[in-house]
């Protein structure tokens, strides 16, 4: 049997995907899964659970026609490699369903969303932004789905995530010698980027209240914001920023005392990774997709009356812009991390 998943598109879905591919590969174990996935996020599909990674070429900034193009090339190459006896679409797009109904896949699995119903022949009615967390979403796509539970403060991934083997290839970063804790700063939308002040208002609490050393991650494009932080005398915070590819962070979220993150897919990539981890969490639903992980997560959040509005740009007008964010103060955030993910270690 040759199985073919067209994967998430972004870091912290492929990471919450991880219980699916894990169920899917128990129930077809002498299947070929073939998961085809775009370029940034190739690194990151679970080798240990697939027999072969697709990458689908494209890029966001191309005109409508050509990305088609490409997208019926890719069509027409995995049609090639089959036949495909099952299919399924994690991402809730028209493409995603397109490419398993033009590679052949006989029998296509997805959610019935973005007016893409026709082209599956085994829909899922349930909306993925509906009120089932999305580890849950992608579990209900397999045909005998094996439920973690409803409660997605109680997620764990079973069994435990094993780094190593699900990215084989990658060469984990060396961790600095003593005791450091990780800030992961940026994030793709406005409404869910802390403000740099309140970040370094919390590393300056934590250095002096523990005098841990902390490492700053991101991409090559948060240099700047990555910078400005380090330059901040007397917060001990070393740039770590576009080093290599996010899988090869595992190691130094293994074995960091705590992670700080806004709600990004590195919050995803240290909470599988088993770091202990509070989010700062802006304009998203955390019951929809609060990351999961064998560590403590807790969620730092300011309810206000428009959230979660879900949006990546704040419409408020400007007394109320942004105030999801701005309402949660950094010395809140330092109790809560001392009370919870630091409790027995500053006791000690």
């Amino acid at each position: 049997m040759k199985i073919l998943v067209r994967a998430a598109n972004w870091i912290g879905d492929q990471i919450l995907s991880y219980p699916f591919f894990f169920h899917l590969r128990r129930a077809y174990p002498q299947a070929r899964i073939t998961a085809v996935a775009t370029s940034w996020v190739s690194e990151l599909q679970f080798r240990n659970l697939v027999d072969e990674v697709y990458i689908e070429e494209r890029g966001a900034a191309q005109p409508f026609w050509k990305r088609w193009l490409d997208l019926e090339r890719a069509a027409q190459d995995l049609r090639r490699q089959g036949p495909w006896q099952i299919g399924f679409a994690l991402p809730p797009s028209f493409a995603a369903a397109w490419l398993l109904w033009r590679a052949g896949a006989a029998r296509r699995i997805g959610y019935a969303t973005d007016g893409r119903g026709f082209l599956l022949n085994d829909r899922r009615n349930a909306a993925l932004d509906s009120s089932i967390h999305r580890a849950e979403a992608y579990l209900d796509l397999l045909p005998q789905n094996r439920r973690l539970s409803r409660d997605p403060g109680e997620f764990r991934p079973a069994p435990a995530f094993d780094s190593k083997s699900a990215w084989p290839g990658v060469a984990p970063l060396e961790p600095p010698g003593g005791p450091y804790w990780v800030m992961a700063p940026s994030s793709m939308a406005e409404s869910r980027r802390w403000p740099v002040e309140f970040f370094i208002e919390l590393a300056r609490l934590i250095k002096t209240e523990t005098g841990y050393s902390g490492i700053v991650v991101g991409g090559a494009s948060d240099k700047a914001l990555t910078e400005r932080l380090c330059r901040e005398s007397g917060l001990d915070l070393t740039d770590w920023t576009g080093r290599g590819p996010a899988s090869a962070l595992w190691r130094l979220f293994q074995e960091a005392r705590f992670t700080v993150s806004n709600d990004s897919g590195l919050a995803h990539m240290a909470a599988i990774c088993g770091s202990p981890l509070e989010v700062i969490w802006g304009a998203g639903d955390s019951t929809l997709t609060r990351p999961m992980g064998p560590a403590k997560i807790q969620i730092a959040d300011n309810p206000v009356e428009c959230w979660p509005c879900r949006k990546n740009t704040c419409f408020q007008s400007p007394a109320k812009h942004l105030q999801c964010l701005k309402g949660i103060d950094p010395r809140r955030v330092w109790q809560e991390i001392r009370q919870g993910l630091l409790a027995n270690e500053i006791s000690a």
